[in-house]
């Protein structure tokens, strides 16, 4: 295995276990009762809180400490960090230490979209958009994986293994990497490393489009990934047979986007990134109206094809924040755009919740997420038009 390949692979991996340990808590705390005397399911989620803000907000200064420290030490203590909080989280005796260790497991993950982005961007050169199709998939196994696996190790060996095997499994993964020369993965950087020349003008209303476009699309892809179980559950409330396949159907909704983001990471090496960019975001306003328009089954296809273009645009936005930011300046410029897109997807709870409250059904949702998809595609019109060439151009080492 080249030295190229291994740094994709391990940043792969750091994707898959990202999402898993995001999302380990959701399945553990149905095995909880009692671990924490006084506290019920509601009191165990709220301590999760710190994680999931964290995770959001670190990536700010993550981006600072990837410019300043260098992405192989980052990653380094993001697989060892996070492998460790893990652990502790599974040892926690208290809520407040419980509470506490899944804040670190939030402030260590906070690294991976910051600096494994530009990292595999880095590496991957002339295949960037494919190398990035690809990483969404892993990402979005490790959020499939994280329920399932998590059931399964819970219900065989207690809640704390839930969080005390992943995270070893990560250190695991955290000592393999540090075994890793360091030449090797400057040396992968070098090979791989291309930018094309912008004006500066072009790179940075680029940068600014993507940033509004990461508030919509956050709040898009939230927003839809919450309602969906519940959509499903009340458009095939006459389907007898449906109800026991809520799950199943989410399941096969949600691979729709992964599928969809390793397609569109292939044509994005191959067409015009505008053109892509375009097109999906020209889409989802009609197919989000259809979701409000429709009933029965028709629901499933129209999601799929929803999730779809939500998923697609996540690739897309990546490569073309890759292709108009300058190697040096990526991890921040990801950092940035993370940071923006978590403030929009941070509103799509609230927002379904207070909606759903109020009106009894998810139509105000969808009318509302059919603005927002209409503000996303009047943003995509905005990206500038890149007819430069592309030009090899050493990234610096680490």
């Amino acid at each position: 295995m080249d030295a190229q390949t291994r740094t994709i692979v391990f940043i792969n991996a750091a994707h898959t276990l990202t999402h898993y340990a995001l999302l380990i808590l959701p399945t553990a705390v149905l095995a909880m009762g009692g671990a924490f005397p006084g506290l019920d399911y509601g009191a165990i989620v709220t301590l999760g809180t710190a994680m999931f803000a964290i995770y959001g907000l670190g990536s700010l200064p993550v981006g600072w400490l990837a410019e300043r420290y260098g992405a192989r030490a980052m990653m380094a203590a993001f697989f060892v960090g996070t492998g460790a909080a893990l652990v502790a989280s599974g040892l926690a005796v208290t809520p407040i230490t419980f509470a506490v260790a899944l804040g670190l497991v939030g402030a260590f993950l906070a690294i991976y979209h910051p600096v494994g982005t530009a990292l595999l961007v880095d590496v991957a050169g002339p295949g960037v958009g494919r190398a990035i199709g690809i990483n969404g998939v892993f990402g979005n196994l490790g959020v499939s994986l994280a329920p399932l696996l998590t059931g399964v190790i819970v219900a065989a060996f207690g809640w704390r293994a839930g969080f005390v095997l992943p995270g070893a499994v990560c250190l695991a993964i955290g000592v393999a990497y540090l075994r890793t020369p360091a030449s090797v993965t400057a040396a992968a950087r070098r090979e791989g490393a291309v930018f094309p020349d912008i004006p500066r003008a072009t790179a940075i209303k680029a940068f600014i489009v993507l940033t509004a476009i990461a508030v919509t699309n956050g709040l898009m892809f939230n927003a839809i990934t919450i309602l969906l179980p519940k959509l499903l559950e009340e458009r095939l409330a006459g389907s007898a047979d449906a109800l026991a396949f809520i799950g199943l159907i989410a399941f096969a909704v949600s691979i729709c986007g992964a599928v969809t983001q390793f397609t569109v990471g292939r044509l994005a090496d191959r067409i015009s990134l505008r053109a892509l960019f375009l097109g999906l975001a020209a889409s989802q306003m009609p197919l989000v109206l259809g979701l409000t328009l429709t009933t029965g089954w028709l629901t499933v296809p129209l999601a799929a094809a929803t999730i779809a273009t939500i998923f697609g645009q996540v690739t897309v936005n990546d490569a073309m924040l890759a292709r108009t930011v300058p190697p040096a300046l990526r991890a921040r410029a990801y950092a940035v755009r993370f940071f923006v897109g978590f403030i929009g997807a941070a509103t799509a709870s609230p927002l379904v919740g207070m909606l759903h409250a109020r009106t009894g059904d998810m139509q105000a949702v969808l009318w509302t997420l059919a603005v927002v998809g209409l503000l996303t595609a009047g943003f995509a019109v905005l990206f500038p038009r890149l007819t430069t060439a592309t030009v090899p151009r050493p990234a610096a080492a680490e």
